[in-house]
């Protein structure tokens, strides 16, 4: 049974950090796409941040460029997500997901896709408060 387990948020102030670990069982992150998504509240779920099994290749969104990191530990099988100088738009639940799809060409296209991924976390609190 794959299973994503998110911990890590909470309450900070505008340009504070934190750090977000999703715990995999089932599957190994290393061989599979991984990423965070985030949602606010009545917006649409949205793309973080995402990075691939294929040479560990790193993806953006824009909004959080230069501002977050995405690592992966693969002796503990965790993904991370370092966020430094958060703002208040920040504010969302942060979902993990693993993406099944061992296609290199169709995820490299699809990353940034929430239809790519078949496993999700029940998401962690993140509140920026300004």
């Amino acid at each position: 049974q794959v299973q994503l387990v998110e911990t890590g948020g909470g309450l900070v102030q505008a340009g504070g950090s934190l750090k977000l670990s999703c715990a995999a069982s089932g599957l190994t992150i290393s061989s599979n796409a991984m990423s965070w998504f985030r949602q606010a509240p009545g917006k649409e779920r949205e793309f973080v941040s995402a990075i691939s099994w294929i040479g560990g290749s790193t993806y953006y969104a824009d909004s959080v460029k230069g501002r977050f990191t995405i690592s992966r530990d693969n002796a503990k099988n965790t993904l991370y997500l370092q966020m430094n100088n958060l703002e208040p738009d920040d504010t969302a639940v942060y979902y993990c997901a693993a993406s099944s799809q061992k296609a290199p060409g169709v995820v490299v296209t699809s990353i940034r896709k929430r239809e790519l991924y078949d496993t999700w976390g029940q998401g962690t609190q993140v509140t920026v408060s300004s």
